[in-house]
């Protein structure tokens, strides 16, 4: 990992924080077991993540430590809850909670799924996928609408890991994730794992996928690992499951898309069988070793 000169660990995230963006450098999802770890050592990252469903909570411990944490670094908060793909309306209330933690933070991004995970009142705990057509594509964008106009920011909008598709689907994933960008403005937070979880089970090249989206609007990227496991034909099935290591062809497609966006913010999530923290600060520093390489050669 790069270390800037004449910067220690504790002034290079106070500035971080300070910034208007995410540093175009790797972070990680933050987690209750690393807290202290990271406040006695301040290590070199560029942020860190935490899912807003977590924090929608006056007190507690989580926000005593998330207070210290964030005045040492930017931050990212990752929305799970709001139901962008559903069919019915966004939850007024939910969003409102939402406000309330950004207010409180003034986090430098905030990102949700293009994904459904509830339906007439009823929360599903997973992030369900949306047939790719004309009345999904007006649905989501009124929602997106509604929630940068209520945050009076801009969003990220996450590519989904997805297992099934919908025969109702009218444009591909890569096409209708353009057209929301062109419509509402928002950003790509692209999930490199996502798309070569997706691609596998659907028999894609992700590396064509990558190629299809909207490159220029991409503001971070997502890694993380996946599980393996095979469908009822036999065929390879990966689960999007952020409980093991980055797998060697994530991390070749990370480079491939590095090398069209540009450096990027990238984070690191591990949200299930979470290694001591040095295992993840070292996957970290892998990132930050390729995003140095790539940009040194956008600056060359």
């Amino acid at each position: 990992m790069t270390t800037h000169p004449g910067c220690t660990p504790t002034h290079a995230g106070a500035s971080a924080a300070r910034a208007g963006s995410v540093p175009a450098r790797c972070g990680l999802g933050l987690k209750p077991e690393h807290f202290g770890s990271i406040l006695e050592t301040l290590p070199d990252l560029g942020f860190f993540e935490i899912h807003a469903e977590n924090y929608m909570i006056d007190g507690g411990p989580f926000h005593h430590y998330l207070t210290q944490i964030r005045s040492h670094y930017a931050l990212s908060i990752h929305g799970v809850g709001l139901s962008i793909g559903g069919e019915s309306p966004l939850d007024e209330n939910h969003l409102d909670r939402v406000a309330a933690l950004i207010a409180r933070y003034e986090p430098q991004s905030f990102s949700e799924h293009l994904a459904w995970s509830s339906h007439d009142g009823i929360f599903f705990n997973d992030l369900l996928p949306a047939p790719y057509n004309a009345a999904t594509l007006r649905r989501v964008c009124d929602h997106i609408d509604r929630i940068q106009a209520r945050l009076g920011r801009s969003m990220l909008l996450e590519n989904p890991a997805t297992y099934v598709e919908f025969g109702s689907s009218t444009l591909a994933e890569a096409e209708f994730i353009g057209e929301v960008v062109k419509r509402t403005g928002c950003g790509l937070l692209l999930d490199v794992n996502n798309v070569y979880v997706s691609c596998t089970n659907h028999g894609r090249d992700p590396h064509a996928f990558v190629a299809a989206l909207p490159l220029a609007a991409t503001r971070q990227i997502h890694l993380a690992g996946f599980a393996q496991d095979v469908d009822s034909a036999g065929a390879p099935l990966l689960i999007d499951s952020h409980g093991s290591p980055i797998a060697n062809a994530v991390w070749e497609l990370y480079r491939f898309t590095m090398e069209r966006t540009g450096p990027q913010p990238t984070l690191i999530e591990r949200d299930n069988d979470i290694p001591g923290f040095p295992v993840l600060l070292a996957e970290a520093q892998q990132a930050e070793m390729l995003l140095r390489t790539c940009e040194t050669a956008f600056a060359a």
